[in-house]
């Protein structure tokens, strides 16, 4: 059976805490520059889909001077049903 010595218990929790204020102090030096990127990043995520949701707006401007297009609104799909049901008038019972 193996027995840990006070010096082999000693070592292990000195590495731990070496690596764990070394990780702290690399993401303290590291941290701004990953922020930047990821955030560049998102930008240019908004920025397309921004520019994918006015899509119409730069196809207009990208037509010559002087074309006319005229785009027809779509016909009305939606039909009222007269046949609703019967009417039932309530009253009041005091």
């Amino acid at each position: 059976m193996l027995e840990a010595s006070f010096a082999t218990i000693l070592q292990t929790i000195l590495i731990i805490l070496l690596v764990y204020f070394g990780f702290k102090i690399l993401l303290r030096w590291l941290g701004p520059f990953i922020l930047k990127y990821f955030m560049k990043k998102a930008g240019k995520r908004f920025e397309q889909q921004f520019q994918q949701s006015q899509g119409f707006n730069t196809q207009q401007s990208k037509k010559k001077e002087g074309d006319v297009s005229i785009d027809k609104k779509p016909e009305n799909q939606r039909k009222s049903n007269k046949n609703v049901g019967e009417y039932i008038d309530y009253e009041e019972i005091d």
